[in-house]
């Protein structure tokens, strides 16, 4: 029913209102069986998550392209859900226990998962209704959860059938260790940071009596983890390097341990850093594990110096000293750790080589800033342990997802990833995907007490594949959380169920959109999934977006203070002044910087929409029947008809080659300016006569069919203001989520489209020399036109009381000017020329301009030196030099202003 709209427009008025009756209805699903599909899965935030601004881009980005399809009558399917978050999940709970002082091993692993799960109904999903603030059209009736039951059978199948096939295995291998969790992390579960730290250097002993060529009988090596030599297996030089060639094969003993350890030849020493001569330990460095293989050392040969909670325990071959048995690798609680206690103990020995500062003081090691890698989620440092985990042969899968980007079956978009994408595909590593956890999916794998390993779906398969007499025990880990997630785009529709129908219209999804940085994590992941379990690539297109960062340009994060809350800005704004500011700014995987005016600036957007709505309505004009554009004879409603055509192209154009922001850009300025600010001013004479004269009611009928376009075409970027005035101005059969898009097949006059854009040049153009010249903006001006051209007649004589009242020029006569100061001002190719005498004080304001016009110029050539010095551009900081590139840029125009505002006085 059609409403009065109100004087202001009031987002957080309308925005619950409709969520709710999308919701309720069922209109982010329609019924279209015999529809074309469309399908993006949303990537699964974790369940203990809350919407971040990093939530407010991905998503928004998913929901215009699912409400464009939608409109263009795809069965477009948005499809939710969460990830069961493995280490998250299980810390926050565990973390409630500790408030009320209980813990997980007070409990079975049965009675912790039930608790989990009684987490999860209780406060588990936040974010879901957060998504819904952001008026997010997900099939919520198809919602998924990695956990389901139906899910977890895909993830055990996949588990099985890659171990059948031998892409997934057990091995010992060194991986990222949590000692407070007390699991193996995933790398993107690592973050570095920068740590106050030391280099020490030691001499390491030659055995059997061997000397170096300088006659050293000692190897120096540095450390900046001296505890970590209680587990030394070898000291690496460089092949090239004569100072030790004859060293190499030789033997160190060990100061602490007296474990004797080859020499050995390896690239991975540098000849220009320090000695020349590293220390090697295995089972504790990532580079030195590549090493110690390529010197012979098995994994399961490689000592292990630490234990899960990160103290010293015996190594395999017993030489730790008892004394470093049972210490915290580092200080703690002001004990030392086994890397005070080694240093000292290196001391004693006359094996620490001190460091002189430049004072000429002595030092045990010399200062350095260390990057060091920190569990993100545990908060300690990570260890690099060697480890019995299971892997997947991600070598293997990489091989068909490689092809299909190679051959452009899957396009990664912007281009410019595709490099970094194959350069980590092509040094893929293992993909260790067992974790100590209890929460998760429990690997589907059974030891026997005959010593062996059965990999079976379900306890009663691995115990029949066992025989009888055996008896069985399942591994305790659980999965990777990315090892399920990656199933996501074909497990939520029903796969392994190969008659699912969801799976069989829906899968391969047309669309996955992502963050930059889990283009390895879970998209790579999933494309080698969906051809190992499926043979299909999950889906044809990848759009990965860039971060939204800081004002200042910096990195969001809870340290730094700088995190923005997307729901504040949605309470202040509205969810759709956020989203056309996602939507505007994202430019093909850039970085956008958060900049609260240029949401509060699409706010102003909405208002200027709402306002002009509220014009049409005072003015009898309402809701179109038609999908067709109105016949038309008056010029401005044919040039509007074209001007709705050209916007349709122009989005049709943005959207198929993914550049939201260029859609947005087209549908905001056809809107404010196309629209708002001259079809509207062109009609209003129109309503000033009859109101029932043939050109009223032509009008009414143009600029409805228009207004409803705009909703349309500004739908997918803002869906709640639309949602509401498509309501208000009349009566409609359908929501406008449900409408149709855009097909105005109209025939244009040009000679009308001609005249109006002639018009339009002509305003813009005087009002801009007015603006130069300091002129009121309602002054009229007296304008000759000595040679008009077709255009110029044809339009001075039907439209000369539009030129008058838009350009304010009157009269206009066709003739010379007379002689005197004037300016000149251009519509297409006409020039006319604008008397000033009496107007404007000529030499006062020359003599402006050209003071304006020298200050300019002088901070354009001063700025301009600035940013041209090297050292500026190094040593500034990064804002600094944005802020002197933006006022360069503003001096330059108004360099280029001044200077054209001057040649118009003559």
């Amino acid at each position: 029913m059609t409403t009065t709209l109100d004087k202001t427009f009031d987002p957080a008025a309308i925005e619950a209102k409709w969520y709710a009756h999308w919701e309720t209805h069922g209109l982010f699903r329609p019924d279209r069986p015999d529809a074309e599909p469309f399908t993006i899965v949303l990537p699964p935030p974790n369940v203990t998550g809350s919407l971040h601004i990093g939530h407010a881009l991905d998503h928004t980005l998913m929901d215009v392209v699912i409400r464009y399809e939608r409109l263009r009558g795809k069965d477009a399917l948005f499809l939710p859900g969460m990830d069961h978050a493995g280490i998250a999940t299980q810390m926050v709970v565990e973390r409630q226990m500790e408030a009320r002082g209980d813990k997980r091993t007070n409990y079975t692993r049965e009675e912790f998962i039930a608790k989990v799960w009684e987490w999860k109904a209780e406060s588990g999903g936040m974010i879901l209704d957060q998504m819904r603030r952001l008026g997010e059209s997900v099939a919520w009736d198809l919602e998924a959860f990695t956990m389901d039951p139906h899910f977890t059978r895909a993830v055990t199948k996949t588990f099985v059938d890659l171990h059948g096939r031998g892409l997934i295995y057990r091995d010992k291998r060194l991986v990222n260790w949590d000692v407070k969790l007390k699991t193996a992390i995933s790398d993107l579960e690592v973050e570095t940071r920068e740590v106050k730290g030391g280099f020490w250097h030691f001499r390491y002993p030659l055995a059997d009596g061997v000397t170096t060529s300088e006659g050293k009988d000692y190897l120096v090596v540095a450390t900046t983890r001296p505890e970590t030599m209680l587990a030394d297996m070898a000291v690496a030089v460089n092949p090239a390097d004569e100072r030790y060639a004859s060293v190499v094969g030789k033997h160190v003993i060990l100061p602490l341990t007296g474990r004797r350890i080859p020499v050995v030849a390896d690239e991975h020493a540098d000849p220009e850093l320090g000695s020349g001569c590293v220390k090697i330990t295995p089972g504790h460095d990532f580079n030195d594990f590549e090493v110690g293989k390529r010197a012979g050392f098995a994994p399961a040969a490689m000592l292990n110096m630490l234990d899960a909670d990160g103290n010293v325990c015996q190594t395999a071959d017993g030489l730790v000293p008892e004394e470093f048995l049972g210490l915290h690798r580092f200080r703690r609680d002001g004990v030392d750790g086994a890397r005070e206690r080694v240093v000292m103990r290196m001391k004693e020995h006359g094996c620490l080589i001190p460091h002189v500062d430049k004072d000429g003081e002595e030092h045990d090691a010399e200062p350095r800033t260390i990057q060091t890698p920190f569990g993100d989620r545990g908060g300690v440092v990570i260890e690099p342990w060697l480890t019995d985990q299971w892997y997947v042969d991600a070598e293997k899968l990489a091989v068909k997802p490689m092809e299909a980007v190679r051959s452009g079956a899957i396009e990664i978009v912007p281009k410019t990833w595709g490099k970094t994408f194959f350069n980590w595909m092509d040094n893929i590593q293992p993909w260790c995907v067992s974790r100590q956890l209890w929460w998760g999916h429990r690997i589907p794998a059974w030891y026997g007490d005959d010593g062996k390993c059965y990999v079976a779906e379900t306890a009663e398969a691995a115990q029949a594949l066992a025989g009888a007499a055996v008896t069985l025990w399942q591994d305790e880990d659980v999965l990777d959380t990315w090892f399920s997630s990656a199933l996501w785009p074909f497990a939520t529709l029903g796969w392994p169920d190969s008659d699912a129908p969801l799976l069989n219209k829906h899968f391969p999804n047309s669309l996955l959109i992502s963050g930059f940085d889990i283009l390895f994590f879970w998209d790579a992941r999933m494309m080698m999934m969906g051809q190992a379990m499926t043979g299909q690539n999950p889906w044809p297109r990848l759009y990965l977006h860039g971060l939204v960062r800081a004002p200042d340009g910096q990195k969001m994060s809870k340290s730094k203070g700088n995190v923005i809350d997307p729901l504040g800005l949605i309470d202040q704004y509205g969810a759709d002044a956020l989203r056309f500011f996602m939507a505007a700014m994202e430019s093909q995987g850039r970085d956008i910087k958060m900049d609260e005016k240029r949401v509060e600036g699409y706010r102003n957007f909405a208002t200027k929409l709402w306002n002009a709505a509220r014009f049409c309505q005072s003015n009898g004009i309402g809701a179109s029947a038609s999908v067709k554009a109105p016949p038309a004879r008056l010029a401005a409603n044919q040039w509007i008809i074209g001007e709705v055509a050209a916007c349709v192209t122009e989005i049709e154009r943005a959207m198929a080659d993914l550049r939201f922001d260029a859609a947005a850009n087209a549908i905001y300025q056809f809107t404010w300016s196309k629209f708002c600010d001259w079809y509207l001013e062109l009609i209003k004479p129109v309503f000033a006569g009859d109101a029932d004269s043939p050109p009223a009611v032509e009008t009414r009928a143009v600029a409805g069919w228009a207004l409803d376009q705009i909703l349309v075409m500004l739908h997918p970027f803002m869906p709640f203001i639309t949602e509401e005035l498509w309501h208000k101005l009349g009566e409609r059969p359908y929501e406008l989520i449900l409408a149709q898009w855009p097909a105005p097949e109209a025939e244009i006059s040009k000679e009308a489209t001609d005249a109006i854009d002639w018009v339009i040049d002509l305003t813009t153009n005087t009002r801009s020399a007015r603006n130069e010249l300091g002129i009121p903006p309602g002054a009229k001006l007296a304008a000759y036109l000595a040679a008009p051209s077709d255009v110029a007649t044809r339009t001075i004589e039907r439209s000369i009381a539009a030129i008058e009242r838009l350009a304010r020029l009157t009269p206009v006569t066709i003739g010379e000017a007379p002689a005197g100061p004037a300016m000149q001002v251009t519509a297409g190719e006409d020039v006319f020329v604008i008397p000033l005498e009496g107007i404007v004080d000529i030499a006062a304001e020359k003599s402006r301009l050209e003071k304006a016009l020298a200050a300019s110029e002088k901070e354009a050539k001063s700025l301009g030196g600035r940013l041209s010095n090297p050292a500026f551009a190094e040593k500034a900081k990064p804002e600094a030099v944005e802020k002197a590139r933006a006022d360069l840029a503003h001096h330059a125009g108004e360099v280029e202003r001044l200077t054209a505002a001057l040649a118009r006085l003559g």
